[in-house]
């Protein structure tokens, strides 16, 4: 593993313990509604098996298992052992337990066969790893012909106004919230991935080249957000 894919790593298992609590007063609980639409974009159905990348604490995980039912599967990646074991113990909560399968691995190196997924989705991790183009070509690789994936992350808008905003959000807002856990610098990385972010349009061709044969880049959130929808 790379010295920035440690980091990285690191980050994220830092910030594993108020990932979620944070997520939902940051966003007003907004993140929610945007990875059902993100679900939605998969064009997950009943008993496919899917995979979500860089699942996190498995918010996005849990949502596609409901969509799949108890006829589908769900395996969960995340390259952070924090954010995992709350992802585990949270879906062990559940009733009726939901059919997902927890793994740790690097997503630009996924441990899985060729053409074996109906469909992927991703929520605010592709900004994070260390080469894009790579964890493309490996999601790529581990879908079935004709399966979509539907990428949700973070990005700068277009509009100046509304940059000046995120700009000021993230700050203001973001960052003096992390202070309070001790998290400053965690959060602080936030703003810097994003200008290096590729753009919606960026994102289309970084995808067609890893071999997608169609991919839309759809706005939300003014722009703030986005979602990668690509079908292979």
């Amino acid at each position: 593993m790379s010295d920035r894919a440690s980091e990285i790593q690191a980050i994220f298992n830092n910030i594993a313990p108020v990932y979620d609590n944070l997520n939902d007063w940051l966003s007003l609980g907004q993140h929610r509604v945007w990875k059902l639409m993100t679900v939605k974009w998969s064009q997950a159905k009943t008993g496919d098996t899917c995979i979500d990348l860089c699942c996190g604490s498995g918010d996005l995980s849990q949502i596609l298992a409901r969509q799949v039912g108890n006829t589908g599967q769900v395996f969960g990646v995340d390259f952070s052992a924090g954010l995992l074991a709350i992802a585990k113990q949270r879906s062990q909560n559940h009733y009726p337990p939901l059919a997902i399968t927890w793994v740790e691995a690097d997503v630009l190196d996924l441990p899985f066969p060729d053409n074996h997924f109906d469909c992927a989705t991703m929520g605010y991790g592709l900004r994070n790893v260390t080469d894009i183009p790579q964890c493309l070509r490996s999601l790529y690789r581990v879908l079935k012909p004709g399966a979509t994936a539907a990428i949700l992350d973070f990005h700068r808008p277009y509009n100046p106004l509304m940059q000046n905003l995120q700009q000021w959000y993230l700050k203001n807002i973001v960052v003096t919230a992390a202070e309070q856990f001790g998290l400053t610098e965690e959060y602080a990385y936030i703003s810097p991935s994003l200008d290096k972010f590729p753009q919606g349009q960026q994102q289309v061709n970084l995808a067609q080249q890893a071999g997608f044969a169609i991919a839309t880049h759809y706005q939300i959130a003014g722009g703030i957000m986005g979602v990668l929808q690509i079908t292979k």
